[in-house]
Order: structure tokens, then sequence, then C-alpha cells
């Protein structure tokens, strides 16, 4: 079984392909991990075929920091979780008042070492954002922890809320705004932050990569001019262009949801094609 453990991909030009999550039963007897691999040791197998994973658990609760020290420990040097912020805070009727949460969600969670990347900040549909509750909350989310710089991302589903404001604030604040590819969430390719995070979740179940080699090939290329410091013409946008930077930025790119049993495919397919 080593054997299967011997490749561990690399980030092409800091452009990171991955999946949300690495427990999925559909996953296993072959279609991802191999026959016969125990699952004590999926993410050991996971994160030597991916660059990044989006760990979707500590969405419903924040796990202890023991459990992110042995994630960690599982994982090949140069690998980078991603991590959803717990929505009881996400979901607090004054965001304000939630310091002390986040707080105890980031002292934990930087046990993760060197394999902490961005923590994303979800708002779900239904969730009706105060600007001025809102503003004060960004003030509440750290740059630094335990020594390491922290990255942030705000994944707001408020259609209502999604303005030139908005990205003003999040620009202000050096945090990136989910780009999400997907007609049931609000959708724009808008950069405000030095790096991008993009959720792909158009992935099909007829295709055995998820996504058709165009689509990939597509995808691919926009990456690389998100990575070079420009950005895509043919993403939507709430502003017009910015000038294009010279500046190279990290990007991570996960397939998510739709057709999720063909997610880590378009993932690996992903980054072949990087």
């Amino acid at each position: 079984m080593t054997e299967l453990f011997d490749s561990t991909p690399r980030p092409v030009q800091g452009i990171r392909t991955g999946i949300g999550g690495w427990t999925y039963a559909p996953w296993r007897g072959g279609a991802f991990y191999p026959q016969g691999l125990v699952q004590r040791r999926e993410l050991e197998y996971a994160s030597r075929q991916l660059t990044a994973i989006e760990i979707n658990g500590t969405y419903y609760g924040t796990q202890k920091p023991a459990t992110y020290a042995k994630w960690r420990d599982e994982t090949p040097a140069g690998f980078m979780f991603s991590a959803k912020a717990p929505r009881r805070i996400a979901e607090s009727r004054k965001l304000a008042s939630t310091r002390v949460q986040v707080e105890d969600f980031i002292g934990g969670i930087v046990e993760l070492g060197d394999r902490l990347g961005p923590l994303v900040w979800q708002f779900d549909v239904g969730r009706k954002i105060d600007a001025d509750d809102f503003a004060a909350f960004l003030e509440l989310l750290p740059k630094q922890a335990d020594g390491r710089s922290l990255r942030h991302v705000l994944d707001v589903r408020d259609g209502d809320f999604i303005n030139a404001s908005y990205l003003a604030l999040a620009r202000a604040h050096g945090m990136a705004t989910v780009f999400t590819d997907s007609t049931e969430y609000p959708s724009f390719a808008d950069v405000t932050a030095d790096f991008v995070y993009a959720r792909l979740m158009r992935s099909r179940s007829d295709v055995v990569t998820g996504y058709e080699a165009p689509a990939l090939a597509q995808w691919a290329k926009r990456a690389h001019v998100w990575a070079a410091g420009g950005e895509p013409d043919d993403l939507p946008r709430i502003e017009p262009k910015l000038s294009t930077s010279t500046t190279s930025r990290d990007v991570f790119i996960y397939f998510i949801s739709a057709a999720k049993e063909r997610n880590p495919v378009a993932a690996m397919a992903l980054h072949t094609l990087l």
C-alpha cells in the first residue's frame, strides 16, 4: 500500500486545485480511493493526489486542536487546507458580538500550522446582512495568529448585499470574495485580495472528469490569468475590470457539490492541464 502514497503534486504557479472534504462513500472502492484502502488513511491518500482540500466539517462544529494537529501530520509538506468557519458564528444575530467565538475557532485551527490556508466565512441564502454590523465583524477577523499570517474569504449569498460597497469593504480588509460558478448563488469574479478563491459547482455525473475537456481547458486558462495578476475577460463582474496587476497571486480552485462523485478526478484533471 505504501506506493499509493508516493506521488505528491505541487501547486503550479501558485495554483491549487482540490475538493471539499475527504470522507465520501462514493469515492471508495476504486472511484477515487484505491480498493481496500482503510478509511483512516483516506486523508493521507487524498492529500497526495491533490494540492488542497476545503474542510467542510468545521462549518458544523469546531474540532479539538489535537484533531487539527493529526490532520496536519497526515498530510505532506506543501499541502494546504482551507476551512469553512463555524456557521454558528455566521448565523449570529449580531456578528459584531462574536469576538470570543472567532478567537476560539482560530485559536484551535492554527494547529494546522503551515498546512493552514484561507478561512471561509459563509453567509447563507436567507441571511440578511446589516452593513454596519458586517463591517464591524470584519474588524474582528485577525490578520495573524500564532505567528502565522491568516487569509480570509467571504462567501456572501445575500444577493441584495453584493454591490460595489461590499467589494470596497472586502478590498479594504484584503479579503477575497468567492467566485461561485453556480446559478444558485451570486457569481462574480471581481478580485478583492492578493489571492483568488473559486468554488466550481457544475460537475456532471455523465462526464468522467466532471467537466468536459474544453471547459477544463478554459478553467486552466483562467487560473493562469489570475495567477499572473490578471482577471479573465469572460466571467461575470459587478464593477468594470481593474487594470491588470503584474503581481502574482495564489489561486485556490475547488470542485464542490454538483456531481460530487466526479470532483476528485476533475481536480486532478485540471491540475494536469495546468
